[in-house]
């Protein structure tokens, strides 16, 4: 699938990380969740945060960078996974974040739809765009120190 200028659509992009990307196309059109498991690892990992640090630094993101790669949140937003290159999981070593590489799975519904299991905060856009994760971490960084807010004197700062 290309659109009108010959470029990989987002659901082209994404089916292409599944092992059977027909497969992956026929459980987001038939299956009654309308999500497909892709595997990690494979052409991205996927960091995830806990949801009051994953949407401040998804705040943080928008305002340094013209615009991440995908970002999707679980249905009850308990999780944000931030989709980086393949290889970041084996090297993150961020605390409370969880890294998502090489023999995970991510329940990911279509690129334009949400479902109550996921919902894309930053859909794909096809162009295999994703997050750096150096740029990750230092918003997460920023983003931690605000939801953290500031110290208040005689209380250990």
């Amino acid at each position: 699938m290309r659109d009108e200028n010959g470029a990989r659509t987002a659901l082209e992009w994404l089916a292409a990380a599944a092992p059977s990307p027909a497969t992956c196309r026929w459980e987001w059109e038939r299956q009654p969740q309308g999500v497909a498991l892709l595997p990690a690892g494979r052409l991205w990992d996927v960091l995830i945060l806990p949801p009051v640090l994953g949407l401040a630094t998804l705040d943080v993101l928008g305002r340094i960078i013209d615009r991440p790669g995908p970002v999707l949140a679980d249905g009850r937003q308990r999780r944000v996974g931030f989709f980086v290159p393949a290889g970041t999981a084996g090297r993150w070593l961020g605390t409370g974040v969880r890294a998502a590489g090489h023999g995970s799975w991510i329940v990911v519904p279509r690129p334009d739809r949400s479902v109550p299991a996921a919902r894309w905060l930053v859909p794909p856009d096809g162009s295999g765009l994703l997050t750096d994760p150096a740029v990750l971490e230092l918003a997460m960084h920023e983003a931690a120190a605000t939801v953290a807010g500031p110290r208040r004197p005689g209380l250990g700062a």
